[in-house]
């Protein structure tokens, strides 16, 4: 019966997730379900903390670009505070320990040059406090998977968003709650908080552009990892024996189910990798078909010990 209902979680988490807003008539057609059966078990999965909000995926590659930033800290054991400050700046996306000669692992998704700057002067004051004062930020060169989303399938057009076009993605990404956001809500928000007036019909065409350009890349629902069955995240550095063939191994690991997250970075390990499994066997599993490739030097792999912030929302598989 447990595994039945962690069945039933699973399809109903993985059907929330669209590349168009979830149209719930269809989702209940397809899992043979009830609108209101539906909403019981989302108010329920709520109250258990399986899942959490609805949200959205931008494409990294959105002109102007955002800029993606891995920083690698040491830490002392008793610097609880630390981790508290991290956690309160809103462009932080993943907080991890893990093992190895640095202790936390962080990304950070910034809009603009000067966001960066501004957000690195705050964390160079808080490391000064630190006990080890020991920490590396390395700029990410190329997304090429996000949130189990292949960005090889996902062709971005030129297209240029404005400042609207960036406050309605920032709603659509952090101001949606137990309910999908309606234009009236975006409305609202839009004349409250930024002082600006933008009729429902102008959101609606500008949502519909954003999702035509692909720069919202899918809709979907977050939710704890764990809760579902997904005890095993690493990360994995990974070094091919020929270093010219740095895109075409990415093209190919990007195909990877257990790869959510996937990163050209400048290093000597210059393909990093967030891997989501079900257990340690499967990661093995994993690493083992990467080396009968051929194509792979060496890899380096952190075991993540516990996520700083709990929700996320890849694709489940």
């Amino acid at each position: 019966m447990k595994e039945n209902n962690s069945n039933n979680n699973l399809s109903l988490i993985k059907n929330l997730n669209s590349q168009l807003k979830p149209n719930f008539s269809k989702i209940s057609e397809k899992l043979d379900m009830s609108r209101q059966t539906i909403k019981r078990k989302l108010t329920k999965l709520r109250e258990e903390k399986i899942i959490s909000n609805f949200t959205i995926n931008i494409h990294p590659n959105t002109k102007p670009n955002l800029k993606y930033i891995l920083l690698e800290i040491k830490t002392n054991p008793k610097e609880p505070k630390m981790v508290e400050k991290l956690l309160q700046i809103p462009q932080l996306k993943m907080l991890d320990g893990i093992f190895g000669e640095f202790s936390l692992i962080a990304l950070f998704i910034f809009k603009t040059s000067a966001e960066f700057n501004e957000i690195l002067n705050l964390i160079d004051n808080i490391m000064s406090n630190s006990y080890f004062k020991k920490y590396q930020i390395t700029e990410i060169i190329k997304v090429y998977k996000t949130n189990g989303i292949e960005l090889s399938k996902r062709n971005l057009n030129d297209y240029i968003i404005d400042h609207i076009d960036q406050i309605i993605l920032e709603i659509l990404e952090n101001s949606q709650s137990k309910k999908l956001i309606s234009t009236y809500d975006i409305n609202r928000i839009l004349n409250k908080n930024y002082n600006l007036y933008v009729s429902q019909s102008t959101i609606y065409n500008r949502i519909r552009k954003l999702e035509d350009n692909h720069i919202i890349l899918n809709y979907s629902i977050t939710f704890n990892p764990k809760k579902i069955g997904f005890n095993g995240k690493f990360i994995v550095r990974i070094k091919p024996k020929d270093p010219s063939k740095y895109n075409e191994i990415a093209l190919k690991l990007e195909n990877k189910p257990e790869i959510t997250h996937l990163y050209r970075i400048g290093a000597q390990f210059g393909i990093f990798a967030v891997i989501r499994t079900y257990n340690i066997e499967d990661y093995g599993n994993f690493i083992r078909d990467l080396y009968i490739t051929e194509e792979i030097e060496d890899t380096f792999t952190n075991f993540v010990l516990d996520e700083q912030i709990l929700f996320t929302n890849f694709i489940v598989g």
